[in-house]
């Protein structure tokens, strides 16, 4: 990280680069998700020695729907067309140490189960932490040493090959799916009740979905007024490739979900 100029750090010059003016078509929503019963799933989980987390949660279930019940959300757009892809691979936010934003990358995470889940995300964590740079990172880290106004040229070059005509350099590690099927973040950890994120320009992502934070509020259960805990929960995603009726059944999916989190044992 530039420690000698706190706002010029390596991703703000790469934020200033790719991001334009907003005229991108992503459309936003968002929902409350009651998660009593699912904490105390996970309180259970860890007790028996499974330190499963809501994040690895999240990540499974929403690669779970894209296999079995929108595979519209596993696509990414190539000169024009709708391309499914060939596999599940999830994007995860993680903070750093120092502060910084990095991500990790969940390989076909769609063939986990609770369990395995725990373990993959534990130690994909673990490297980025200890600085093992995946390619995402990389490439993120080579941009901000250019010079401007190169910074500004590559990333154009970079977008028209690789996500606008979807052309893979492997040697550069760069492909339409270095960034996988979709972004999961979870700001609640950072403090935050809710966030609506950006669907980042250098990515194929059909969507991003955020959790908030979680707070206990006065919701009616079977007619009574009760205490749950209720977390925020966000979605942007892109319209050129979906509608607000896959957001609908991705909602519904969740919730059931969230109801029967043993079904993600096998």
């Amino acid at each position: 990280m530039n420690t000698t100029d706190p706002y010029n750090t390596p991703w703000r010059k790469v934020a200033s680069t790719i991001y334009q003016k907003p005229v991108d078509s992503k459309v936003f929503g968002g929902a409350d998700l009651d998660v009593t019963e699912l904490e105390n799933y996970i309180a259970q989980k860890r007790k028996e020695g499974l330190k499963i987390t809501l994040t690895q949660f999240f990540v499974l279930v929403l690669a779970r729907l894209l296999k079995t019940e929108i595979p519209e959300f596993n696509v990414y757009i190539r000169r024009g067309k709708i391309v499914p892809r060939q596999k599940i691979d999830a994007a995860v936010s993680v903070l750093l140490p120092d502060g910084a934003m990095s991500s990790v990358m969940i390989q076909e995470a769609d063939r986990l189960n609770i369990k395995e889940i725990e373990s993959v995300m534990k130690g994909e964590i673990q490297k980025s932490r200890k600085g093992d740079e995946n390619e995402t990172m990389q490439n993120k880290n080579f941009i901000s040493k250019l010079p401007w106004p190169f910074r500004s040229w590559f990333f154009s070059l970079y977008k028209m090959l690789i996500i606008n005509w979807g052309i893979s350099i492997p040697f550069l590690g760069l492909s339409p799916n270095s960034f996988g099927s979709f972004v999961l973040t979870n700001i609640g950890s950072l403090g935050l009740d809710s966030g609506y994120p950006a669907l980042l320009p250098s990515s194929n992502v059909s969507f991003v979905f955020v959790m908030g934070g979680i707070q206990k509020k006065p919701v009616v259960v079977d007619d009574e007024i009760v205490i749950r805990r209720i977390m925020s929960a966000t979605i942007v995603f892109d319209h050129r490739v979906v509608d607000a009726s896959h957001a609908a059944r991705l909602l519904r999916y969740i919730k059931h979900s969230i109801k029967h989190p043993c079904e993600f044992e096998k």
